[in-house]
């Protein structure tokens, strides 16, 4: 199978989430802390550091755009007569978010390809339109739209 990497996050914000995460193929693992740390130009090793140390400018922007995003679906669910978002969405959305941005920061590329077209309004995946407003993740290079075959049958060039 396809060798992978397993991001989950650290035991203080859910303490479950490595222990049922599934490692089958998982040839490295890290933390969503790691991540963050890379995201915001830390790193272990002096001499081998991505920029200024301690910088949280951009976690903390990103933080502030789910919590917008997470409060406007909650509006939008509001008008539908639907309960809010559980409070988890934006620890997942972060871990999400933070993993792309953080392995295109370390490698200068990553590719986003969603399993379907049809994704879910008011799902944890819906929240990859963050990266794109944000510019952490590029919606022409960075995204490998998906497509079926009647988008195929139909012509549809996304």
């Amino acid at each position: 199978g396809v060798k992978r990497c397993l991001v989950c996050l650290d035991e203080d914000l859910d303490p479950q989430h490595s222990q049922l995460a599934d490692r089958h193929d998982v040839v490295y693992e890290l933390r969503y802390s790691q991540l963050v740390d890379i995201l915001n130009g830390v790193t272990d090793d002096e001499n081998d550091r991505i920029s200024d140390a301690g910088n949280e400018t951009i976690s903390k922007t990103l933080a502030e755009a789910i919590d917008n995003k997470i409060a406007m679906k909650n509006g939008k669910r509001s008008t539908l007569g639907k309960d809010n978002l559980a409070n988890w969405f934006q620890q997942y959305a972060l871990l999400q978010e933070v993993t792309k941005a953080a392995f295109k920061r370390v490698s200068g590329e990553v590719t986003v390809a969603h399993t379907t077209g049809a994704i879910a309004e008011f799902s944890v995946t819906s929240f990859y339109e963050v990266g794109l407003d944000l510019g952490l993740i590029d919606g022409k290079d960075d995204m490998v739209y998906y497509s079926d075959s009647s988008d195929i049958k139909a012509g549809i060039d996304r």
